[in-house]
């Protein structure tokens, strides 16, 4: 990799699933890892010194809504991100092609990124009549960019590829997105295709505008580039090869990534072989337990998600098993549930982080249901604690040669 402060080291293989060490300007990164999703410079619920004690490397923040609130001139009198919100490991920032899905497709085909993302799931039933249709866009996309309107206030603002980076290297993430635009799983071959053609576009106007106007606060950053093409495979093998030709520092994965998580493990079986080796590579949105180990096992580096810490500010606990020793449903609990009330041992007994090794499973029910703000500081903490010992695991069982074995003990019968 050619910025300064930035390499990336293969240091094991297991077949494809990787473990490297990712130098940064604020910090190493051990792959693969997770990034929590801190959308406006904050991750909901939790003090940057909560987040580092329970093993958080690293951060995913917002652009759209950080460009909407506070501004991008403020994150650079600042001095950046970093500075801002008091967190000196590395960020990741988006290009606010994901709130242009939010902002149209999304609202008129009633899919989101985590409700509804993979939408013939539950059952194997794809139910699309109550969805297309059910709401009106706020976009407007053409060759040149996107016209939007703040869900804050209705103002009407312009995005384009070379705004977007302007608005990142004023934010000042260390890896930052070139603008792409996300498409629904509900969209057709035609609008898949024409929309892939589309992001191309932008990503060498992103590449050229960021290579023409270097970073605001003294330390690199570095660009990637996004994959798109839905579940279509000559799209999305296409899309592949386009990004990854164009000279980008890495490479992310995006868009529509099917309507079941077999089309998201297909979709990664043809484009994974298409992606340099030596650069990281970036699974967006994803961080189910089952979708990691399969991603991992494909060659994903890293991985971003809401859910682990959504779910824990609204009382679901990862817990890989039950009381009786049987794998969770979803490997989660609902703490709320009245059968924890007197429950006096910790959501896990073999999870050493400070929740479980302070709070008992009653108290955390106590506070949900009191709607006490503790209860999903407490939730939060112990959520991101699984997941960071999850993929420090998972990185170890990539240095010992016994992945397979680690994901079989996870997803097996």
């Amino acid at each position: 990799m050619k910025p300064d402060g930035f390499s990336f080291t293969i240091e094991k293989q297991f077949e494809k699933a990787r473990a490297a060490t990712y130098q940064t300007p604020h910090g190493v990164i051990k792959t693969p890892a997770f990034v929590v999703v801190g959308t406006q410079a904050s991750i909901k619920a939790l003090t940057p010194e909560q987040a580092k004690e329970a093993g958080l490397q690293l951060i995913f923040a917002n652009t759209y809504h950080l460009y909407l609130r506070p501004g991008q001139e403020v994150l650079a009198n600042h001095g950046g991100i970093h500075k801002f919100m008091h967190w000196d490991r590395p960020i990741m920032t988006d290009s606010g092609g994901f709130q242009v899905f939010s902002l149209g497709a999304s609202i008129e085909h009633g899919v989101g990124k985590i409700a509804n993302i993979f939408p013939a799931e539950e059952g194997g039933v794809l139910k699309t009549s109550a969805r297309v249709g059910s709401g009106k866009s706020l976009v407007e996309i053409n060759n040149e960019g996107v016209s939007f309107r703040s869900h804050i206030d209705g103002s009407k603002h312009i995005f384009n590829a070379e705004k977007s980076i302007a608005i990142q290297r004023d934010i000042g993430a260390d890896m930052i997105l070139a603008f792409d635009e996300c498409t629904s799983p509900l969209h057709d071959k035609a609008y898949t295709k024409k929309s892939a053609e589309i992001t191309h576009r932008w990503a060498e106007r992103s590449l050229k505008y960021f290579n023409q106007n270097g970073p605001k606060h003294g330390y690199e950053q570095i660009l990637y580039g996004i994959i798109q093409g839905g579940a279509f495979e000559d799209i999305r093998t296409e899309s592949a090869q386009v990004i990854a030709s164009m000279g980008f520092d890495a490479i992310a994965i995006g868009g529509n990534l099917g309507k079941t998580l077999d089309d998201m493990y297909q979709i990664l079986d043809w484009t994974m072989p298409h992606l340099p080796e030596s650069k990281p590579r970036h699974l967006l949105g994803i961080g189910d337990v089952p979708s990691i180990f399969e991603g991992v096992e494909r060659g994903v580096d890293t991985f971003d998600c809401v859910s682990p810490t959504r779910n824990a500010r609204n009382g679901g606990l990862l817990k890989r098993f039950d009381d009786d020793g049987k794998r969770t449903n979803k490997f989660r609990i609902n703490i709320k549930n009245a059968r924890f009330t007197n429950d006096t041992r910790p959501i896990d007994e073999d999870c050493g982080c400070y929740t479980c090794q302070h709070y008992s499973r009653g108290y955390l029910r106590h506070l949900f249901k009191a709607k006490e703000i503790q209860g999903q500081t407490l939730a939060s903490i112990h959520n991101i604690y699984f997941m960071e010992k999850l993929f420090k695991d998972i990185r170890q069982s990539i240095h010992d040669g016994n992945f397979a074995e680690l994901k079989q003990e996870w997803l097996g019968e």
